[in-house]
């Protein structure tokens, strides 16, 4: 049964590979706007693509559905799909051969994005705009270390979406590539001043026009604010809204991130995000989505149309690319660098 109702703030985590009756019921719920699959909701390309379709016709407007399909250690969905070499590839390239690093970026974008889009869902949450500077997190996730080399390589990847239909997130704002700490695990501070700072705040800066949507880090920077910047107000509306001129959708990291934990329960945790501006928050785990709609708190839905401003739209359908020599081509070179 469809049902009418506008996108709520929460891009929740559900568990299995086809919808239960329970599971539906949960995202019916209008706390609800979107839903993050992974590696535990995916068996094959047939299947994710029924999957998708038994999202998509709960509601109208159809909730969002995303992954993270960055590549390298971070590919939710593999047997089907082009093995995706990790980003830090694009920064070796880079380095002795620019132009093919930058052909290289777009060709991941590109194919990423056509299978993702050719499978039903709308959005991976890429490029990561990070700097590889000593993260035990992100590392081989980054691009590069050099703020201008990010900046570069991350246009080209997300033009290589874009051409493919996708829309892009830029992650993690205003950046976690340079603070050793795992915010999965730990609460994390960067306690370097805002002069230092700058170079990770570079690549959102220079890109800011061309995304469509930016992930908060949960990362505390006491030179701005005590806070994790996903709950700043200085991060969000100052820095990323009025300084930057970011105009598209803000979204959490996962709420359930130890990283996220300064502002107290789940439903608080959504609370201070939503407070500080974000659009929309991510609550990966099933039981913690489930828990929290159970005690809703009346949070404030997304303006109308925000999400769907997200909405992937492919250029053409994945099979008629895959007979185009070009297509396969690009699939062959990633291939062969994985």
């Amino acid at each position: 049964m469809m049902v009418e109702l506008p996108l709520g703030p929460l891009i929740v985590g559900i568990d299995g590979t086809a919808l239960d009756a329970a599971t539906a019921e949960m995202l019916r719920q209008p706390a609800v706007g979107g839903v993050i699959l992974f590696t535990r909701n995916y068996q094959s390309p047939e299947q994710l693509r029924a999957l998708s379709e038994e999202i998509r016709a709960l509601r109208s407007p159809r909730l969002l559905l995303a992954v993270d399909q960055e590549g390298g250690r971070v590919q939710r969905f593999r047997e089907g799909f082009t093995p995706l070499p990790p980003l830090a590839l694009l920064g070796r390239w880079y380095a002795s051969h620019p132009d093919r690093a930058r052909d290289l970026a777009y060709r991941h974008g590109r194919v990423m994005a056509a299978e993702v889009l050719g499978h039903g869902l709308d959005l991976s949450f890429a490029p990561v705009l990070d700097l590889d500077r000593g993260s035990s997190v992100i590392g081989d996730r980054s691009m590069a270390s050099d703020p201008a080399d990010v900046a570069d390589l991350g246009a080209h990847y997300i033009a290589g979406m874009k051409d493919a239909g996708m829309r892009c997130c830029g992650k993690h704002f205003p950046g976690h590539g340079s603070v050793e700490a795992d915010s999965h695990d730990e609460v994390v501070v960067d306690d370097r001043d805002l002069e230092a700072l700058a170079d990770d705040l570079a690549p959102f800066a220079e890109l800011a026009g061309e995304l469509d949507s930016v992930m908060m880090a949960h990362v505390c920077y006491p030179a701005r604010d005590c806070e994790p910047a996903g709950y700043s107000r200085a991060w969000v509306i100052e820095t990323l809204r009025e300084r930057l001129g970011f105009r598209g959708v803000v979204i959490s990291d996962d709420l359930d991130m130890a990283g996220a934990s300064p502002a107290g329960s789940l439903a608080e945790r959504v609370s201070r995000s939503l407070a500080a501006g974000c659009d929309a928050v991510l609550v990966c785990r099933p039981e913690s989505a489930r828990g929290l709609i159970d005690s809703e708190s009346g949070w404030t839905s997304p303006e109308t149309g925000t999400l769907e401003r997200l909405y992937g739209r492919a250029m053409a359908d994945l099979e008629e690319q895959a007979l185009v020599p070009e297509f396969r081509a690009w699939r062959d070179s990633l291939r062969a660098l994985s």
